[in-house]
């Protein structure tokens, strides 16, 4: 089965061909994805009428140059899944619109995508996909949660950000110490040079059972110290170095803390923060040292794209759930009201 996927959420448009015929990541016929970065940079953040209308300009070609990229017509689907929500509605309308439209010009069987499920489903693309049951770390701009994964489409949550995203903190921290939009990669870059443990911040909510998170203090903590420093650039470096590590580890505790709590010993990693390297570092140096395994999926396919609707749609058109012809889209959206598989 040749399923086309079509990401939409926020600024970045992805399509994909997933085939279902081939194994692991040779599933994966051909991707591509169109950032918005350099628009919406001017503002300082994304200008949901500016992504809707960047969407609508870029779509259809990425369509076309995504088919002739896996050698393939639209004669050769079976099947179109597109992200349905969460995200900015005007963006999710234009992904869905050309969807369903596609959908329906083809007879085709269509498909709306949780973006979340999109994102935690990622890392079974790769070979050697980890089995349900297992524990999914959901990290990114939006997003900061711990899902225990029972089965492909039942979901329980576990804990989640009380504020700011762990992204949402990189990018707001970084803006703070004058970095350009958008700053967490930058302000992780920074963190490369930077040198440990010269600002030591607090792991916020780990002196305390639970597992749920918060990083507004944090971020408040990394404020002053900017503020009250010398601001040159091998600060602006040490201190970047401490927030990251700060991140990372309270990531790392809380990960630990799920894992145990649902009895496992297998954990998925997804969401554009799950690029991190230190954090791919230190989940797993837990993995190891505690007998476990953390899976993610490759560092391209960790923000938003195509690829992930792509094959979470597969699944559920395979497990013959499809949508009618509605062009319907749910800017909030429970995972866990979700159909298992």
């Amino acid at each position: 089965m040749n399923v086309l996927g079509i990401e939409t959420s926020c600024d970045e448009t992805g399509v994909a061909v997933f085939d279902t015929s081939l194994a692991g990541a040779a599933g994966l016929r051909a991707h591509a994805v169109y950032s918005q970065i350099a628009l919406h940079a001017q503002y300082g953040g994304v200008v949901p009428e500016l992504a809707s209308r960047d969407h609508v300009r870029k779509l259809l070609p990425l369509i076309r140059q995504t088919l002739d990229k896996a050698g393939l017509s639209t004669a050769d689907l079976d099947g179109v899944a597109y992200t349905a929500g969460p995200g900015l509605v005007g963006a999710l309308l234009v992904g869905a619109g050309v969807a369903r439209s596609l959908a329906w010009a083809l007879d085709l069987p269509a498909v709306g995508v949780h973006h979340m499920e999109g994102h935690l489903l990622a890392p079974l693309m790769e070979d050697d996909p980890p089995e349900a049951p297992f524990v999914a770390l959901l990290v990114s701009g939006g997003h900061t949660q711990l899902v225990a994964v029972d089965q492909i489409g039942s979901y329980r949550l576990l804990g989640e950000t009380l504020d700011d995203a762990a992204g949402e903190a990189f990018d707001k921290t970084a803006k703070m110490m004058g970095l350009p939009y958008p700053g967490g990669p930058q302000l992780a870059a920074l963190a490369e040079q930077g040198t440990p443990g010269r600002y030591k911040f607090s792991r916020p909510m780990t002196d305390r059972p639970g597992l749920d998170f918060s990083f507004s203090g944090l971020k408040t903590q990394v404020l002053l110290a900017w503020r009250d420093s010398d601001q040159r650039e091998d600060t602006r470096r040490d201190i970047a170095r401490g927030f990251e590590d700060a991140v990372v580890d309270t990531l790392a505790i809380k990960c630990q803390r799920a894992l145990d709590a649902a009895g496992s010993n297998v954990l998925v990693v997804a969401g554009g923060v799950g690029a991190n390297k230190r954090l791919r570092a230190k989940l797993q140096e837990s993995a190891a040292r505690n007998g476990g395994r953390v899976c993610f999926p490759r560092p391209a396919l960790c923000t938003d794209n195509g690829a992930m609707i792509a094959f979470a749609g597969a699944l559920r058109l395979e497990a013959g759930q499809h949508n009618d012809a509605q062009v319907k889209v749910t800017p909030r959206w429970d995972m866990a009201t979700l159909q298992a598989v």
